[in-house]
């Protein structure tokens, strides 16, 4: 029996989403604004919602996954992932993008040259798409920032003003640095000043979640335990993604601790993943990111507390400005906020980082 709810692939129709009808009619309601921000925390369900929404619009759309783009970034990283974008709708633009200068269509693929005189930039771009109406939606779009993002952010500041057939829509779930990344109320961003209409995920309360996990197993032909739904409900705390997760596991036979613990360990490897990018920083900065986590995972849910149990931890004196500095670059990258972790799985994971 086909599996829709359960199924891990982002979806792309309603009846493989569940619930999110506001959210999905919001985004539709405000299209034809210039600029849409979609936030919420991993695994929530931003990249779903937004496919379903735009494949009900019958609007053309291109995807821009910036989650393939590496710190610090160069222009031909960017550019990569622009032609494999745009290529992936070659119909529906290779007549606006042939014969323009910096691109290049050859067989189903269109390159951009990033460099030279015969160079495109975005700007021009952008020029070129509006010649037809087209979203173009950034994924992970916080993944922009780093040294070239002025000069998106001053290709995307044209097309708002100029380019009245293109709309642009961030989804972010670093929320913090995806509203950096924007800029709209720092005066030297080139986006200062513009609007944009602002969609926010929140995960399910228990009662939706609940009956999210009844609905996939009877999908399935599955009548599900109540006790299964409620231990998996317990764990997860209703994020989708993770409630996906963990359904999937009992399906193929896993025990609930035993899933705890798969996903415990996925995202303790996540964890590591951010603490390789501070340790580019410093060892030191690393080592003290790391006890944060786990003094934050422990119960250390005020300033003081935790300020004193990192000094224990490191067995040294730490200024109140560098606290101040990890708990702001935790709260943008959605790890926490007002010192309680946003996920429970990470909550746990944190409490297993080696120092």
């Amino acid at each position: 029996m086909e599996k829709l709810l359960f199924d891990e692939r982002p979806k792309k129709t309603r009846d493989e989403l569940f619930d999110r009808e506001k959210e999905i009619e919001e985004i539709k309601n405000n299209i034809n604004r210039p600029l849409l921000a979609i936030s919420g925390i991993r695994r929530i369900g931003k990249t779903s919602t937004l496919l379903v929404a735009l494949n009900e619009l019958k609007t053309d759309y291109v995807l821009i996954d910036c989650r393939r783009l590496k710190e610090n970034y160069g222009r031909q990283d960017l550019y990569s992932i622009f032609s494999a974008s745009f290529s992936s709708i070659i119909d529906k633009v290779r007549d606006i993008l042939s014969g323009v200068r910096g691109v290049s269509i050859v067989g189903n693929s269109i390159e951009f040259k990033w460099k030279g005189r015969q160079s495109l930039s975005l700007a021009d771009l952008f020029d070129h798409l509006n010649k037809k109406r087209l979203i173009i939606a950034i994924d992970e779009a916080q993944k922009l920032r780093g040294p070239l993002s002025t000069e998106i952010k001053d290709a995307i500041a044209h097309a708002y003003d100029y380019d009245e057939n293109l709309t642009f829509i961030f989804t972010g779930s670093e929320i913090g640095l995806l509203y950096d990344f924007l800029g709209v109320e720092d005066k030297n961003s080139p986006l200062y000043g513009r609007y944009y209409y602002s969609v926010t995920l929140e995960r399910f309360s228990r009662e939706m979640s609940k009956e999210f996990l009844t609905k996939g197993f009877q999908e399935v032909g599955l009548r599900a335990n109540n006790s299964v739904v409620d231990k998996l409900v317990d764990l997860f705390d209703g994020i989708p993604g993770w409630l996906t997760f963990g359904a999937n596991r009992f399906l193929e036979g896993g025990k609930i601790d035993d899933i705890m613990e798969i996903a415990i360990s996925v995202a303790l490897d996540e964890l590591e993943k951010l603490i390789d990018t501070k340790r580019r920083v410093s060892e030191i900065s690393a080592r003290r990111y790391k006890y944060a986590l786990k003094c934050l995972g422990s119960g250390m849910n005020t300033w003081s507390k935790l300020l004193d149990c990192i000094q224990r931890s490191e067995g040294t004196t730490i200024s109140s400005s560098v606290l101040d500095n990890i708990l702001l670059s935790l709260e943008k990258t959605s790890i926490i906020k007002d010192y309680e972790f946003l996920d429970p799985i990470y909550r746990e994971a944190s409490k297993r980082m080696r120092v």
